[in-house]
């Protein structure tokens, strides 16, 4: 257990200009609304600037808004009389426990999140976690100096940093002269993240002036100052707080809806499975090619295997073949379910580890299902190069070599060597 020596009797002008630098922001009122213009964020690529057609399965994120906002993450209310000053071991109560996540699946997976909250806090000049961790979720020791008796909160806090990201996507833009290009554009996937800032610990009393949206500050109106219980005389200890406790409440309460809603997420099974629905399909056939080799996509036969790369030959029996469905057209993406000629299935990333990197694309029985939606980014006009984006879990389809019988798998970022990139070649 760290310790942390402050005298708080002696020195309080001290404490309190080394918690605001500590928490930095902490003196502003929360941030929320747009982020930073993105030529100051760090972005990667901007929107309107040019791509290429190797870009089309590739996307980078844009964050739309933040908020910035002080948590405790431990508290207890306790009383040091006069004969009980000095260095004491104080267990802390959970209050909040804050996980970092990005989107869909519930933590943080793949380089397109990383560069997410890297964005984030780039804009806003924090440093955020960008990798997924948790605060502690066990009830936490502060070792901590006391010089005076008093009413003291004891409290671990950071800074919760949340808000909505969209996506940028490479995809063809009909320009003023009526000739078309390829720009980055935001796209119709957006999300939301949460992450943290640096822990900080410390003790602060109802008498203590401290910083307006500060941790500390949120710490003191845990201490439900001015209440009888905390201008009562008490023994050396816990002090009862009954805006601690409402607190809590709230917190296991807002805990325990959360749960199934990060099941639902990570499963993408939040409701009854779909029944199979008709398809609006068009008439043209197409295969899914690798641009230029033999290579194309190829649905499985079994149920328990997923697309591969094939080259078409007499015995492909129309698993190369497919159509597209149920198609809508929003801001030059297309969207739609890609359905199988071979096996009467649709495209679909496994519900089962849909939240995951890399999770193989396989065909299932057509439902439904925004995990059987696609968006589609094309080259321009005379060009039959795509991209492809699943709906529900906001990854590109790439794969990793360029070989028969390689799984066609989902990537955040997309791949960054062009793999990416197919033709949707009409048969």
């Amino acid at each position: 257990m760290r310790r942390t020596r402050n005298r708080l009797g002696k020195g309080l002008g001290a404490l309190l200009a080394t918690a605001t630098a500590a928490v930095g922001l902490a003196a502003s009122p929360a941030a929320a609304g747009p982020a930073t213009p993105a030529g100051a964020s760090g972005q990667t690529v901007q929107a309107g600037q040019t791509c290429t057609a190797a870009d089309l399965g590739t996307r980078h994120p844009v964050i739309k808004s933040t908020e910035v906002s002080p948590a405790i993450t431990h508290f207890k209310g306790w009383y040091v009389t006069q004969g009980s000053t000095g260095t004491q071991t104080i267990s802390t109560n959970v209050q909040e426990t804050i996980s970092v996540s990005v989107g869909v699946n519930g933590s943080v997976q793949g380089s397109f999140a990383v560069e997410a909250l890297g964005t984030v806090g780039a804009s806003l000049g924090l440093n955020v976690q960008v990798n997924y961790t948790t605060t502690s979720s066990t009830n936490k020791s502060i070792t901590w100096d006391f010089y005076q008796p008093g009413y003291y909160g004891l409290y671990e806090g950071t800074k919760k940093v949340t808000g909505t990201y969209g996506s940028l996507n490479c995809n063809r833009v009909q320009q003023g002269d009526g000739s078309w290009a390829l720009k980055w554009t935001e796209g119709p996937d957006t999300g939301s993240y949460t992450t943290f800032t640096t822990l900080e610990e410390g003790a602060v009393r109802c008498e203590d002036k401290v910083p307006a949206n500060s941790i500390m500050r949120k710490a003191q109106g845990l201490l439900d100052c001015g209440s009888a219980s905390a201008a009562a005389k008490h023994s050396a200890g816990p002090v009862p707080s009954a805006k601690a406790a409402e607190a809590r409440h709230e917190s296991e309460q807002a805990a325990q809806a959360a749960k199934p809603e990060r099941s639902v997420k990570a499963t993408g099974s939040a409701a009854p499975a779909a029944q199979a629905a008709a398809l609006n399909c068009q008439p043209a056939v197409y295969r899914i090619d690798v641009p230029g080799k033999p290579l194309n996509w190829s649905a499985p036969l079994l149920a328990n295997d997923g697309i591969r790369l094939r080259e078409s030959n007499f015995f492909s029996a129309h698993l190369d073949n497919w159509r597209l469905c149920n198609v809508t057209e929003n801001n030059g993406v297309i969207e739609a379910t890609l359905w199988n000629w071979g096996n009467g299935g649709c495209a679909t990333v496994p519900a089962n580890i849909a939240n995951q990197e890399q999770a193989y694309l396989t065909t299932a029985t057509c439902g439904e299902d925004d995990l059987q939606r696609f968006y589609i980014y094309r080259d321009v006009p005379g060009s039959s190069k795509i991209g492809l984006q699943n709906k529900y879990t906001g990854s590109m389809m790439g794969h990793d070599r360029y070989a028969d019988g390689e799984l066609i798998r989902q990537y955040s970022s997309g791949r960054p060597d062009g793999t990416g990139t197919y033709a949707l070649t009409a048969v």
